[in-house]
């Protein structure tokens, strides 16, 4: 007997020391760590209140006020998973929240009954894709890991309230603000917003292959980032934006965080920047005060404004490099702001003429940075990037806020498109967030040899 007793204490005592190692050896995964198991959450309830666990492959849960996931907790949503919020409610998370929908099961968190009011011309203000009718995703400062992938989020962006108001009194779908945090977004859909469909304040961050659309009633971008967020925004297509694509400030930065820098590639973005309330704002991808990074083989088709180094308060030029970014315009106007003129927008953009067109090929003799000039009236319909199927030129009758929603286009490039094989491969991914199927990102997808989202290999956006 006090063998078999001393037999148990010994394979005991190596348990604890074999789990302890691996502790010691784990500790470069923390992001890892803070994951608990999780026990099944019914559906058999409407919920509210505070929540984790897990959501179940396949199943609808309803939600019935606002719901909380605390800290030190986490909510794991399985695939083919769908969200009915009724009324104007939020997801709050203290901890952490793991989305794991897939590409032929994936995750919906919207309100149910809506119809959606996607032909051209409708009113902007009669549209539900605007009215924020349940409040969104929102990241409390203690939330250090928040993964998404294939979901459609629809219809968040109303004002919180509650348990959720104490996270953030400002409406946004997916909202994010933990510096030392890791926030990814990939092969996801969000479809209308009041503002920024996707607002984070500090943070590493993986947002890779997702359609944003329809967002932003007078203003609001696919990203808007600041405050020391670091990371890589790849392979999107962000088309009806009030203002712009992808936006980037090192506002509110705490000390200590490095400053905000993102690779912004291969995107895709299209007919944005025309419910933007301001003068002189919006329209494709911005750098702002303080912030740095790169923009490179983007698409930007009959969008307000081309690619924005902005002046007052001014970007991080030391440490922005763009070019090899493709642009079009049906209009005097839009070709007038491929580069943005100083007067009009505060950006000093310089020309590139790895740029599609070269701008020596348009700007006037004698042009000086920030100055204003007229397009030629050749400029205006040329250089078709030539998509499958996509409103360009822009159909008659059509205005340029028209375009909002994909719908039936298909933004993928015809063989003779002259994106393809365009693209600059000189680069890499940031990469600040780890690679995981569940804990990170699935894939840190290197700058295509084409221009876009759309990949002539199959490895840019899936929609």
């Amino acid at each position: 007997m006090k063998k078999i007793l001393l037999l148990i204490t010994n394979i005991i005592a190596i348990s604890f020391v074999f789990l302890s190692c691996n502790k010691i050896a784990d500790n470069k995964d923390l992001y890892v760590a803070v994951i608990p198991l999780a026990t099944p959450i019914s559906d058999a309830a409407c919920l509210s209140g505070s929540i984790k666990g897990t959501m179940l492959a396949g199943k609808t849960y309803t939600v019935c006020g606002n719901i909380i996931v605390n800290r030190g907790d986490t909510l794991t949503i399985q695939e083919g998973v769908t969200i009915n919020f009724t009324g104007n409610y939020g997801l709050g998370v203290k901890g952490s929240l793991i989305c794991l929908g897939t590409k032929d099961k994936p995750n919906w968190i919207t309100m149910p009954g809506i119809t959606k009011t996607d032909q051209p011309g409708a009113d902007p203000s009669k549209d539900p894709a605007f009215a924020g009718k349940w409040t969104g995703i929102m990241g409390d400062t203690s939330c250090y890991l928040m993964v998404i992938k294939w979901t459609h989020i629809e219809f968040g962006g109303g004002t919180p309230s509650g348990t959720v108001a104490a996270i953030s009194k400002s409406p946004y779908p997916l909202f994010f603000q933990n510096p030392y945090g890791i926030f990814v977004l990939e092969d996801s859909w969000v479809y209308g917003s009041v503002d920024d469909p996707w607002r984070i304040l500090g943070g590493k961050i993986a947002v890779f292959r997702n359609t944003f659309e329809k967002c932003g009633y007078t203003g609001g971008e696919a990203m808007n980032a600041k405050a020391g967020t670091i990371g890589d925004f790849a392979y999107n297509l962000c088309i009806g934006m009030a203002t712009n694509g992808p936006k980037l400030s090192n506002s509110g930065a705490i000390t200590g965080v490095p400053g905000s820098n993102v690779r912004m590639y291969n995107n895709t973005i299209i007919n944005c920047g025309y419910r933007r309330a301001a003068a002189g704002r919006g329209g494709s991808i911005n750098f702002e005060q303080d912030a740095g990074g790169m923009a490179y083989n983007n698409i930007i088709v009959n969008c307000k404004f081309g690619l924005r180094v902005v002046q007052n308060p001014i970007a991080d030029t030391a440490h922005t490099r763009y070019g090899y970014n493709f642009y079009y315009g049906d209009s005097t106007s839009v070709c007038s702001q491929f580069i943005p003129s100083l007067a009009v927008s505060t950006a000093i953009s310089q020309p590139q003429e790895t740029d599609i067109p070269k701008p020596s090929t348009y700007l006037p003799t004698g042009w000086q940075l920030g100055d204003a000039y007229t397009a030629p009236a050749s400029l205006n319909g040329a250089n078709n990037p030539q998509f499958i199927n996509a409103p360009v030129p822009l159909p008659a009758g059509y205005n340029l806020r028209d375009i909002v929603v994909v719908g039936n286009y298909n933004f993928g490039l015809k063989p003779t498109s002259p994106c393809l094989n365009a693209g600059f491969t000189g680069f890499s991914p940031r990469g600040d967030v780890p690679v995981d199927p569940k804990y990170g990102v699935t894939e840190l997808t290197p700058p295509g040899k084409d221009l876009g989202a759309f990949q002539s290999n199959g490895k840019g956006i899936q929609h």
